[in-house]
């Protein structure tokens, strides 16, 4: 599964190693709410090279059932922008047991695997709501790591206050929307979308989804939320699935690291 990560990076990177961003104006945003331009500004992406990619790292924990504990995790990400794509790599243990995760969402398709021990294949997920789910990965991941990739024409933005924003992203033949929560110091404080599937690899339920952020610190000289959320609004209460920390951020990458 690490090598099918690998491999899937390379070709992006091979796929995008001779564009040369531009620098992100003021006449790129002029399109966007106000509070989602005091967000890039904030963020500090402004004046800076326009996002190609980005390579992420996070540590954290994550579980299955509500009366779980977490199993820590170490995960490590591409994002690509020009055409999106995110492809994604987490090994988690259980009393020591490993357990490896591989997303790769590319063309508008979306795969989702779980391996034991790297042999044994638990999670097995691909489809239509596999893919718009992820799409609304994508969309989340934008927001909270490339504002600066807001201003992508693929996003329709619909005013509800000053602080709040729907963004309704299209990808394809896959239309997704999310609600943006802000203060007014112009941090987004949470993401709360209808369109991702809670999903086992059998069986997907469509309860809202929302991922609360805190601590925005300086990474790599850019002002980021460094902590954040995974929540599914179930009926019968909230389910907090998992916990990141932001360990490092890297924009506009060429090669594998």
């Amino acid at each position: 599964m690490k090598c099918e990560y690998k491999k899937a990076v390379r070709h992006e990177l091979d796929r995008t190693k001779n564009c040369k961003p531009e620098i992100l104006s003021e006449n790129d945003m002029i399109h966007l709410p106000e509070i989602v331009k005091r967000y890039i500004h904030y963020t500090g992406f402004s004046g800076r090279e326009k996002i190609l990619n980005f390579r992420a790292e996070f540590k954290g924990g994550i579980r299955f059932k509500p009366n779980e504990g977490y199993m820590p995790l170490k995960s490590v990400q591409y994002n690509f922008f020009d055409v999106h794509s995110r492809l994604f790599y987490i090994v988690a243990k259980r009393s020591g047991i490993p357990a490896i995760g591989l997303h790769l969402y590319r063309d508008a398709k979306a795969i989702f695997k779980v391996k034991i021990l790297g042999l044994f294949t638990v999670v097995d997920a691909s489809g239509p709501k596999m893919d718009q789910g992820e799409t609304v990965t994508v969309l989340n991941d934008m927001f909270f790591m490339a504002p600066g990739a807001l201003i992508d024409k693929k996003i329709q933005w619909e005013n509800i206050d000053d602080l709040t924003v729907k963004a309704t992203f299209t990808n394809g033949d896959i239309k997704v929307s999310a609600v943006l929560y802000f203060n007014e110091e112009g941090r987004l404080l949470n993401f709360i979308s209808n369109d991702r599937f809670e999903t086992d690899g059998k069986e997907y339920i469509n309860n809202p989804w929302e991922t609360p952020t805190s601590e925005y610190r300086d990474i790599n000289g850019y002002r980021l939320p460094s902590k954040a959320k995974l929540i599914y609004k179930r009926p019968e209460g909230d389910f907090c699935y998992g916990e990141f920390e932001l360990v490092s951020m890297d924009y506009n990458c060429r090669e594998l690291k």
